[in-house]
């Protein structure tokens, strides 16, 4: 029976440490601009932590169509941004 339990205990601890590094931090911030055509996006935004980034404002390409028609210039956002190939991107928006 300890067995059993030491296993169970192990199982939820690691599913626990596994969904909690999955976990996505939104970021806030204001749109400044979009440039639909470039699918570029000029954020004024709060600290990136996943990326050690301080507070500023910069400019970030967009993932996909759908973030781009969900961007309207002066509207307060939360979102991802991560590295992709290289560049600085939006990668969720909500």
């Amino acid at each position: 029976m300890k067995t059993i339990l030491k296993i169970a205990s192990a199982t939820i601890l690691t599913f626990g440490l596994a969904s909690g590094a999955l976990a996505v931090e939104y970021t806030k911030g204001v749109v400044k601009k979009v440039d639909a055509k470039a699918k570029k996006v000029t954020l004024i935004h709060e600290e990136l932590k996943n990326l050690d980034m301080p507070a500023m404002t910069m400019v970030f390409r967009i993932k996909d169509d759908t973030l781009l028609a969900k961007l309207k210039q002066g509207a307060n956002v939360e979102f991802v941004a991560d590295r992709v190939e290289g560049k600085l991107t939006v990668v969720e928006l909500k």
